[in-house]
């Protein structure tokens, strides 16, 4: 009888996927849990803290995540631990520095009535801080391509969570308080995690330099730009909406929005395994490997999301309803996520444009291309709403965006590496069809 194995299960993509691909299911799960257990003013200021926590979240990744990634991955021993504990110097620095404002603001906390400012006050201090050493475990384990501890610490960290969000329903104790103190409590957890395996190589702290926390600081501050620019990118879109429809309008955009987890979970996997392996490429001054990576995973991808966006056209409505309800199917909601979805196919190829110009150590360069697309998306979004009055103004001014990225981001890469929009889709064709036969495809073989 023939035997068969999964070998696609234990590739770095497939592990990388599936650690994306839990975090958004169990966010996802998480949240309709805490929608249905708190009233909207506790929503909101939940979601309001998260806000203020992620856009810390954003700094420090943006400063340090990609330069450890890029100064780390395949440098010699010595040069390795001098990298570690460099990054832990900056990451605790720029953490005390976020705890220290936090601790400022407390004594005017009496003076503010916001709900959702004083939780963020009072709660954002402790609960950044806990995060820290799984955040820079996380940075560590990416340069090592090493993801299924990546997945288990994601597992450990959302789903002990969900399972804490369902005892507290179920016991009739949920509140935002307790919400609040168990998201600290699990940060915590999954922090000690990270401690007892002896992933965090917090001992590399003593073996930092100068020269290299120099070298990490002017990189890192046009990676920071780059990210702090592209988390604007992201809510620009939702801020101009606010302003000028209102919120119901800002309800109706946000579903589509939520459904691009469709692509942004297998974007995000290959974008950190790509990293690493062009980071690699380059410290051994292998610029044709960073050309090769960038045109194989951007091509792969992009060949996977085409039926995935024809898949979406025909069944946008049902989506759509699954995830907001059926009053949702009748509005701009299901169009725009057709939309959203053809615009997916060329995400790879901006996006990879980006992170091989930060691995190449041109984040300015990346930097200034993220510029010109906010630029683009604040006219093009402003115009959009002008003429038609409704979310398809910001909907249909949204390709505008994208092209200005693939168009700076291409012009730029194409004077340091071997690339063209020709081999990207002949090497993402021929790379799609060795997986199949070589990956996912069963494997026989005879006794």
């Amino acid at each position: 009888m023939p035997a068969f194995k999964f070998s696609f299960l234990r590739s770095k993509h497939f592990l990388a996927l599936a650690g994306n691909g839990v975090i958004s299911i169990f966010s996802v799960v998480n949240m309709a849990l805490i929608y249905r257990s708190l009233d909207k003013v506790q929503v909101g200021t939940w979601f309001f803290f998260l806000t203020v926590l992620g856009l810390a979240d954003a700094i420090r990744n943006g400063f340090l995540s990609t330069a450890t990634v890029k100064f780390y991955a395949g440098t010699k021993p010595q040069r390795a631990k001098e990298v570690l504990g460099s990054v832990w110097f900056l990451a605790l620095s720029l953490t005390s520095l976020c705890v220290l404002i936090d601790i400022g603001l407390m004594p005017f906390a009496a003076y503010i009535h916001n709900p959702g400012a004083l939780e963020a006050i009072h709660w954002f201090g402790v609960t950044f801080l806990s995060s820290l050493p799984y955040t820079i475990t996380f940075w560590i384990l990416v340069a090592e391509e090493r993801y299924i501890p990546i997945l288990w610490l994601r597992m450990i960290n959302s789903g002990s969570m969900i399972l804490i969000v369902i005892v507290l329903m179920i016991m009739g104790k949920m509140s935002l308080h307790y919400l609040l103190l168990f998201n600290f409590l699990t940060n915590c957890l999954t922090s000690a995690a990270c401690f007892i395996a002896r992933f965090t190589h917090s001992r590399a702290f003593f073996k930092r330099s100068k020269a290299c926390i120099i070298e990490l600081a002017n990189f890192g501050k046009f990676s920071l730009a780059t990210n702090l620019s592209s988390n604007l990118l992201s809510s620009a879109d939702t801020f101009i909406i606010n302003i000028f429809l209102g919120p119901g309008a800002v309800a109706v955009y946000n579903l589509p929005l939520r459904l691009m987890e469709i692509v942004e979970i297998p974007l995000r996997s290959f974008i950190g395994t790509g990293m690493s392996a062009m980071a690699a490429g380059y410290n051994r001054n292998e610029m044709s490997h960073v050309a090769y990576i960038f045109k194989k995973y951007s091509g792969m991808l992009t060949w996977v999301f085409i039926p995935l966006a024809i898949g979406a056209f025909f069944f946008a409505d049902f989506a759509i309803s699954l995830l907001g309800g059926g009053k949702y199917k009748h509005t701009e909601a299901p169009n725009i996520y057709r939309l959203f979805m053809i615009m997916a196919i060329f995400y790879p190829i901006d996006r990879f444009n980006g992170v091989t110009l930060d691995i190449i150590h041109l984040p300015k360069v990346n930097f200034y291309k993220v510029l010109v697309m906010l630029a683009v998306c604040i006219s093009t979004d402003l115009i959009g709403v002008s003429i038609f009055k409704n979310i398809y103004g910001v909907a249909f001014a949204s390709p505008f965006t994208l092209l200005a990225g693939i168009l700076v981001g291409s012009f730029a890469l194409r004077k340091h590496i071997d690339y063209s929009f020709r081999g990207v889709f002949i090497s993402g064709f021929k790379e799609c069809v060795a997986l199949y036969h070589e990956k996912i495809g069963w494997r026989f073989k005879k006794h």
